[in-house]
């Protein structure tokens, strides 16, 4: 794995030891980039369940401002440090060792406020609607927040979350990917559908 583009590109990232992270390809957070970016003026990114920091540093090196790092396992959390000092982007980064849940709560009461937005939960979990609400309700989403969200492509979420918009829907072999925004259509209007592209060639 390595950074695909930006201040930091091409340095190699380390994985988690061990067989319990499934890590970004390459080639799904370049497509990734491509959807939602590719590069930022600035802003600031939530990695949940960040596994080796991949995604959040990725967006630390297209220009975010600042992102925050949240995982359960120590190993992933030793890993997304050792990743940040080999890009040199420790000082623009938070990082914790917490569960989902918690680590909302603890965001809301510090006021913390996200433009975009990295969810991938472990596969078997399939709780990215309720942290998107979850997130909602806490005030944690700025109003143009974008959120990914990584899941198995034998699970679909639905186009509907309440407050939410997906704006694009594609699927990478056995990952896909869904990116909503906050849902901000006026009453009487209709919101735009959103995409849905299929790449079945990824590794």
């Amino acid at each position: 794995m390595r950074v695909v583009s930006g201040s930091a590109k091409g340095r190699p990232l380390k994985s988690v030891p061990g067989t319990g992270t499934r890590p970004t390809t390459d080639k799904v957070k370049e497509a990734v980039f491509s959807m939602i970016g590719p590069y930022f003026d600035g802003g600031t990114v939530l990695d949940l369940f960040a596994g080796t920091g991949g995604l959040g540093i990725e967006a630390l090196s297209r220009g975010m401002d600042s992102a925050v790092f949240v995982d359960m396992e120590p190993k992933s959390i030793e890993t997304v440090r050792a990743n940040l000092k080999t890009v040199r982007l420790e000082a623009q980064a938070e990082v914790y060792r917490n569960d989902a849940g918690r680590a909302l709560a603890a965001m809301e009461k510090r006021g913390k406020v996200f433009d975009l937005v990295f969810l991938d939960p472990p596969y078997r979990l399939k709780h990215g609607a309720e942290l998107m609400q979850t997130m909602q309700q806490k005030g944690l989403l700025s109003p143009d927040a974008v959120i990914v969200l990584e899941h198995e492509s034998g699970y679909a979420y639905p186009a509907d979350i309440p407050g939410f918009s997906q704006i694009k829907h594609s699927v990478y072999g056995e990952t896909t990917i869904s990116i909503y925004r906050i849902e901000s259509v006026l009453p009487g209007e209709e919101a735009e559908s959103g995409e849905e592209d299929t790449d079945e060639s990824a590794d």
